[in-house]
């Protein structure tokens, strides 16, 4: 993505232009994963572990990304791309997990939506766990 490009989508999630959010979106747009903060820390030696926290919930918070949950407990996060905004997430699609090196990817499949009588669902997360094509 070019820096223009990448300038566009903060101002249209209404986020401010700082170095380390367009550092971090551009990487965020270059890996063909999820993230965690330990991805980030161990590539940013020049921002301190609060400025990518305090990115990265800005980020989900203004719909850049989104939180993919984990089994073990540590937080993931994907592109939203256009599909979110400050106000919703539209992310309910299927979440590949490799048993081998771990990584997290968003998969373009639709998860149905869920209805539970007598509750108000306001997210669903489906994660599948297996071998990416990477380990295969």
């Amino acid at each position: 993505m070019k820096y223009s490009e990448l300038k566009q989508v903060l101002k249209n999630h209404k986020l401010r232009v700082t170095d380390s959010r367009m550092d971090i979106l551009e990487f965020f747009t270059t890996q063909s994963h999820a993230l965690t903060i330990k991805d980030l820390e161990e590539h940013f030696h020049d921002y301190d572990r609060v400025t990518l926290y305090r990115t990265l919930a800005s980020f989900a918070d203004q719909g850049v990304l989104h939180k993919i949950p984990d089994d073990t407990g540590m937080v993931t996060y994907g592109l939203c791309y256009d599909t979110c905004s400050s106000e919703e997430h539209h992310h309910n699609h299927v979440h590949f997990k490799c048993t081998r090196c771990g990584n997290v990817e968003c998969i373009n499949v639709r998860v149905p939506q869920v209805s539970i009588p007598g509750y108000q669902v306001l997210e669903a997360n489906y994660i599948v766990n297996g071998i990416c094509k990477s380990c295969a």
